[in-house]
């Protein structure tokens, strides 16, 4: 029906949900590890220039992550299979950062274990769920 003014709607909501619910979880995340690397500071026998490192990586880790969820957003509300290629894509940084705050740095304390993990596991989640989407909004196209 050309003209029709009618629309059907591809956006996923259980991938919305998603990005709100990692959004405010990785927002008590970074506080959480900011608060870890005072501890880890203070407490341990953290080398400075590891420590710089890891801190640094953090705050990179936060630019990535706002850049993957504002284009996850952004792609799946809008219906933009380009925007959320870019999120699912940039979940690639964002999920070896994790790995490397799950394993790899120099003192991994039993709560960051734990809080990566649930981080690992929306990554999952999204990724599934951003390629469903992508797969909707590049099938709606073609008619």
């Amino acid at each position: 029906m050309a003209g029709s003014g009618k629309h059907l709607i591809l956006s996923s909501t259980p991938l919305q949900v998603l990005l709100y619910l990692n959004s405010w979880y990785f927002a008590v995340f970074f506080v959480t590890e900011c608060l870890m690397f005072v501890y880890k500071g203070v407490m341990l026998p953290y080398p400075s220039p590891n420590l710089i490192l890891d801190i640094v990586l953090l705050l990179l880790f936060l630019g990535v992550e706002i850049l993957r969820l504002f284009y996850g957003w952004k792609g799946n509300l809008c219906e933009h299979k380009l925007a959320m290629s870019v999120s699912v894509a940039v979940l690639v940084p964002c999920t070896a950062l994790c790995v490397y705050y799950l394993l790899l740095q120099t003192f991994v304390l039993r709560l960051e274990f734990i809080l990566n993990a649930i981080l690992l596991c929306f990554y999952g989640f999204e990724l599934i769920l951003g390629i469903m989407c992508i797969s909707t909004f590049s099938w709606s196209s073609v008619y």
